[in-house]
């Protein structure tokens, strides 16, 4: 009982000098996703892009993220450079059409995208999208790199941020280890919270599984006001 007794007094002074900390009723505890979790999140709010010829055939492919539920979205710029035409296919076959570059920087290698209104086109009437991350990512962090290396195929994989801020021909870059493959320049990089973090970029050549990353303050340099 004596001791039970001291012990409860060494609480009571502890919580008193402000030592023990006891976690506010209703705090949120970040999520953290597998890459199951990751994928169903995610694979709603990208779409293959189609960079599409006079005769409708596509010159070139790659991916877009989207970023609104009205239809702002993002992709790498050297996709839709020269473009004419753009298209794109949700995960559901939905074929939405025309896309319109709005903004675009072409040193950092991301454009800004408007896809036409949903309506009654798009399940639910608006888009799924995903939350932009605004905390910079940390060496070492868990992400997911998503994009569609096959027509009718989106595939994810898991790395982590080999270097948050890495200077690459003039340019800040992220370096991922999480593979890419042709077809998802454009695609999300996605943390363990569900956000996305990057645009994919591409393939660093001298170094081996490392991949490039346009981080989302230049994306963000882009956007509207409303999604900064």
């Amino acid at each position: 009982m004596r001791n039970k007794l001291m012990a409860l007094c060494l609480l009571v002074a502890l919580a008193s000098a402000g030592l023990l900390y006891t976690r506010p009723a209703g705090a949120d505890t970040p999520v953290v996703n597998n890459a199951e979790q990751t994928y169903r999140l995610a694979e709603n709010a990208m779409f293959y892009l189609r960079v599409l010829k006079s005769d409708g055939t596509a010159s070139s492919t790659g991916t877009g993220v989207i970023l609104s539920s009205g239809g702002t979205a993002a992709t790498a710029y050297h996709v839709v450079k020269g473009a004419e035409r753009l298209e794109g296919v949700l995960a559901d076959g939905t074929v939405i059409s025309p896309i319109k570059v709005t903004k675009y920087d072409e040193l950092k290698d991301v454009a800004v995208l408007e896809l036409p209104a949903p309506g009654a086109k798009v399940k639910g009437g608006a888009y799924a999208y995903l939350k932009i991350r605004k905390e910079v990512l940390e060496y070492g962090e868990a992400v997911f790199a998503l994009g569609y290396p096959l027509k009718n195929t989106s595939i994810i994989t898991a790395g982590i941020v080999n270097s948050p801020d890495a200077p690459i021909n003039g340019r800040s870059r992220i370096l991922t280890s999480s593979q890419v493959a042709s077809g998802m320049s454009g695609g999300p990089l996605i943390d363990a919270h569900g956000q996305l973090a990057g645009v994919i970029s591409g393939s660093l050549r001298t170094m081996d599984n490392i991949h490039l990353v346009v981080s989302m303050e230049d994306l963000r340099s882009l956007l509207p006001a409303a999604l900064k």
